[in-house]
């Protein structure tokens, strides 16, 4: 299955370091940071969508085998975290990022997303604003924090229901003859960049592994979990 998988792929083939095995490919690897320089490692790919990196930035480093993003973390690389187009590949003798090579076609999300350990922080965002759903029985919209990916889920649930109501909310927060939210509270959502913020790229999240989740079999989380890039 893997000789047929990777049998087409020319360019693979003239990637430094490249080595194929049962069940993976693996080719030579680094990230550049303006401090640190190039640190070198072999990113294996394996058949079923998995990459690991085995870190090779000096002869005593300990980290073993570590995902994308915690390699270009480790190597030390400023600024927002975006390993697809950090890392690169030796190919014809030049420095190539992974998004401009054949190699991301093979990365299943899914396939990272339940590895555990640090890859647990591979957000997108680190931040989601808050978010109102309408109680079905009194109709007042109750406001849902989403700080913690336990918020997170508590909000994915009550919007997945096809009528959420106020005494489904753990620990009894809302009910139906709390008050409601005056409308100028309402507009303050909890964004850090201005309180009164409609929506921007700091505050609202189409999908990452905060507010998406492995165990959930919603059409949402299936499909990032299928199609998503970290």
């Amino acid at each position: 299955m893997v000789k047929n998988m990777f049998a087409e792929e020319d360019q693979l083939k003239d990637m430094e370091g490249f080595k194929k095995g049962s069940g993976y490919f693996e080719v030579k690897c680094g990230c550049t940071s303006k401090k640190y320089g190039d640190s070198v490692g072999k990113l294996r790919v394996y058949a079923t969508g998995k990459f690991l990196i085995s870190c090779e930035c000096r002869p005593e480093c300990e980290e073993g085998k570590l995902t994308p993003y915690d390699f270009e973390k480790h190597s030390g690389k400023e600024g927002t975290r975006r390993w697809k187009n950090h890392i690169w590949v030796i190919l014809n003798s030049k420095k190539v990022p992974l998004a401009k090579t054949a190699i991301l076609k093979y990365y299943k999300h899914g396939s990272n997303a339940g590895m555990g350990g640090s890859t647990s922080r591979q957000f997108k965002h680190s931040f989601h604003r808050d978010e109102f759903i309408t109680c079905a029985d009194c109709k007042i919209e109750r406001r849902f924090r989403l700080r913690t990916a336990e918020e997170c889920r508590i909000y994915h649930d009550a919007s997945i229901s096809r009528r959420w109501r106020c005494d489904q909310f753990p620990s009894q927060r809302y009910k139906c003859n709390s008050d409601a939210e005056r409308p100028g509270r309402k507009s303050h959502r909890g964004c850090p960049r201005t309180p009164s913020c409609q929506g921007c790229t700091t505050c609202v999240c189409f999908g990452c592994l905060k507010c998406r989740f492995v165990d959930c079999k919603c059409r949402t989380c299936l499909d990032y979990m299928r199609n998503a890039e970290p």
